[in-house]
């Protein structure tokens, strides 16, 4: 058995030379909104999704969750969802796959499909729109960057 003995110097609390200047914050809203629509999340990343869900619902959307491509594909069937936020790297069923099955659907519908992803290089966002994707956001998601684009594509 040794014995260490460890002496700090305290310092004295000082407040910050100036206020911590906003960026483009994490995805937490900060004030509620109207913004009425239907969209599912498809993410194999439980939290990222549920949180996401959450947040969409602090706006006013209604919400439906899958953590993979094939029951991403069986939700949007009987949810009916105008937009669809997909991850590109699922399991099982990757987000481009999901995409083409989505849009090949029998039921003709006006759905847009948001690519949500790692992957941020312009050979990516031509991939994602050659899938079917209408737009195609880089993670982390901002939620102003991700209000806007559902403002836009809901025309609200």
């Amino acid at each position: 058995g040794s014995t260490f003995t460890v002496r700090l110097p305290a310092l004295e609390e000082q407040a910050p030379a100036s206020p911590p200047t906003p960026g483009p914050g994490p995805l937490v809203p900060t004030e509620p909104t109207s913004l009425s629509a239907r969209v599912l999340i498809v993410d194999d990343n439980r939290d990222a999704a549920d949180v996401l869900a959450e947040s969409l619902a602090f706006l006013g959307c209604e919400t439906r969750v899958a953590y993979d491509g094939p029951t991403g594909l069986e939700a949007a069937k009987g949810f009916l969802p105008e937009i669809a936020l997909l991850d590109i790297g699922l399991p099982v069923m990757d987000g481009y796959e999901l995409a083409r099955l989505l849009r090949q659907q029998e039921e003709p519908r006006a759905m847009k499909l948001v690519a949500v992803t790692g992957y941020g290089q312009e050979s990516d966002r031509l991939r994602s729109r050659a899938a079917g994707f209408d737009a195609h956001l880089v993670k982390p998601l901002h939620f102003e960057t991700l209000e806007t684009l559902l403002k836009t594509l809901t025309g609200t």
